[in-house]
């Protein structure tokens, strides 16, 4: 009695199905996904700016210097365009997944609140998920792949 196990990757099956100058579910759940991860930076860079006194006392009261709000603003609103294009992926997502466990241990460690435990929890998946876009890049739909 012989049972034969059957297996196939995801990727292949996918890859045998593309076709080359049509969209894919694949790469448009791609794009929609990088829109929706880096919208989040996006929308919070552009709050800072318009908020961007109440935003530098609120750092300060956890010990960071309001001078480097610039630099975050910069880091989200950049990094989020940057990811939404496709643009130098791999390299911003490392630097986004950094950045968010860095505000994460910052700004939400009172794990007695549990609002502040559920915003540290949110802040490592979503580093997980741009370690993820560090691995596999933005797919088709970028201009990572127009450069090539």
């Amino acid at each position: 009695m012989s049972t034969k196990i059957e297996t196939a990757t995801y990727a292949s099956s996918i890859d045998n199905e593309r076709a080359p100058s049509s969209l894919t579910l694949k790469s448009t759940t791609e794009l929609v996904g990088r829109f929706l991860i880096a919208g989040l930076f996006l929308l919070s860079g552009m709050g800072k700016i318009t908020a961007y006194t109440a935003t530098a006392g609120y750092m300060a009261s956890v010990g960071v210097p309001g001078g480097v709000l610039p630099l975050v603003i910069a880091t989200e609103v950049l990094g989020s365009l940057a990811i939404i294009l496709g643009w130098k992926t791999r390299i911003v997502s490392f630097l986004l997944a950094g950045f968010t466990l860095l505000t994460g241990f910052l700004f939400h460690t009172n794990f007695a609140d549990q609002m502040q435990m559920i915003m540290f929890m949110k802040n490592v998946s979503i580093a997980g998920a741009f370690l993820l876009l560090t691995v596999n890049g933005a797919g088709p739909l970028s201009l990572d792949n127009k450069s090539r």
